[in-house]
Formats: C-alpha cells, structure tokens, sequence
C-alpha cells in the first residue's frame, strides 16, 4: 500500500501507538489501515458417494483439481459464499451445508473454510473458471493432480469420514513447505 484510501496522501509503515506490530499509516490523515487475511470458502459436494471436483482454467495451478471455493464477497456469511463459489465454478446447487474443515495458511495470509453439503439433483457444469467437472470416487482422484495442499487434506479425510458416517469440525494448520526442484 503506498497511498490512503481514505485521503490520497502517502502512507508510511510504522507501529502505530497502542500497537505491537507495523502498520500502514497515512501520513496526513493518521489512519491506520489494517491489512489482514483472506476467507476462501468453498464445498465438498457429494452426490451418490462421490465429490465434486473442478479442472482450473485459471492461475494459480491452472490444469489442477480443486474443490469449487474462492475469496468470500462482503455481505454474505461464509456458507453463502461456498454456494456462490460452487455455482461460479462448477454450475452445481447445493444444499444442507454443514462446516467442515478449516484451515489456516499463515505463510500466506489465507484462511480456508470448507462445507461438506450435498449436490442438488447431481447437476453440474463448467463456466469460465474450470476447463471441466466431474464426480470422483476415492478411488478415481487425480490425487496427483490435485491443485492445493488444503484441498488434497480435506479429500483425504472426507472419505474416510463418509465411511464412519462421523464429520467433526477439524482445524488445522498448513505450514509452508517449499516445493522441490
């Protein structure tokens, strides 16, 4: 951030009085403008023992399987976002969202929220984010494919859960692990 929003002027990055960590300040008007993490909320939707999974058509990890989530929009609470997300991405209605993974990713300032739901009458599409959709078994994922480590966690635990008829509400923490060359 180089200018306020608020006035125009230029904003300096200091620790404001009261505060503990730096912040952008505006140099004329002293507001301090917080920048804090990013809610991404998506679904898990099933259908008949199988997820729903999208190809992205879009960086970041275009060509990788993801579920339908995205940035939530102000306004809306987190599993009307997920269902706006799941529309925009995978043309697909869903129904009985029910919270059930939440991840934090503090190396990048992101915040992931995942309802498990079901898929409503097992329709589905494509729209300009995802190249294709499709309904997946354990068995069949791409589980090499797979586009973001906070989507292959929440997979890899669905199914297991699916089995056991049980679905706690886990949090938890991806730490970064830089990629191998």
């Amino acid at each position: 951030m180089k200018f306020c929003p608020r006035c125009g002027s230029a904003v300096n990055l200091r620790i404001p009085e009261g505060d503990d960590r730096e912040r952008h300040v505006c140099s004329s008007c002293e507001r301090i403008h917080y920048l804090n993490p990013r809610l991404i909320v998506g679904c898990v939707p099933f259908y008949r023992g199988k997820v729903l999974l999208c190809k992205r058509a879009i960086d970041p990890r275009k060509n990788y399987w993801t579920l339908p989530a995205g940035f939530m929009e102000n306004g809306e609470t987190t599993p009307q976002g997920a269902a706006r997300e799941t529309w925009e991405e995978a043309r697909a209605r869903v129904n009985n969202l029910e919270l059930y993974r939440v991840f934090d990713v503090p190396y990048i300032s992101q915040v992931y929220m995942f309802y498990r739901c079901d898929l409503v009458d097992g329709e589905f599409g494509v729209d300009p984010e995802s190249l294709e959709t499709q309904l997946y078994l354990s068995d069949n994922i791409p589980w090499n494919e797979i586009a973001f480590p906070v989507v292959h966690e929440t997979l890899k635990d669905i199914f297991v859960d699916n089995e056991r008829g049980d679905f706690p509400v886990k949090v938890s923490t991806i730490e970064y692990k830089p990629r191998r060359a």
